[in-house]
C-alpha cells in the first residue's frame, strides 16, 4: 500500500469540506494506504487557523503520519528551488520542502496544484480541482 504525502491544500480543503476531499482520502485510507504531513504542512494550516478551527484541524492532524525535514531532504528541496530557478521558474519554499520530503521518504505527493511540483523525481497522486 501506498504513503500519500498531503498537499496543504488537500488538508485545508478537507477541514473546510470542500472538493470532496474527505471522501477521497476516506476512500484511501479504506483502501488501506497511509495518509501523511509534514512540519510544513502544519506550519501552513496554522498560518490561516481561525480559532475556532482549532479542534478539528488537531483531530485532523494527529489522525496523519507525520514525516521529519532532515538534514538531507532540507538539501534535496534547496538543490530543487535553485535548479527550477535557474531554469526561469519561481517555485515556493515550502513547496520544495514537501516535495523533498516526499522524494527523500519514498512518499507519494497527494495534490490538485501540479504547476506548482514539476520535480521529475517526485511521485504524484494528481487530482483534478473536483476530486
Amino acid at each position: 500500500m501506498a504513503v500519500y504525502l498531503l498537499d496543504t491544500c488537500v488538508i485545508i480543503d478537507v477541514l473546510n469540506n470542500k472538493r470532496g476531499r474527505t471522501a477521497l482520502l476516506l476512500d484511501l485510507v479504506r483502501a488501506g494506504h497511509t495518509l501523511a504531513c509534514c512540519p510544513i504542512n502544519i506550519a501552513e494550516v496554522y498560518a490561516g487557523l481561525r480559532h475556532k478551527e482549532e479542534a478539528a484541524t488537531e483531530e485532523l492532524l494527529s489522525s496523519l503520519r507525520h514525516f521529519p525535514i532532515p538534514p538531507e531532504a532540507a538539501r534535496l528541496a534547496g538543490g530543487f528551488k535553485r535548479e527550477y530557478a535557474r531554469k526561469g521558474a519561481s517555485l515556493n519554499l515550502g513547496d520544495v520542502i514537501i516535495a523533498a520530503v516526499a522524494v527523500y521518504h519514498g512518499l507519494t505527493l497527494l495534490t490538485d496544484n501540479l504547476k506548482d511540483f514539476p520535480m521529475e523525481r517526485l511521485s504524484l497522486y494528481p487530482m483534478a480541482a473536483g476530486d
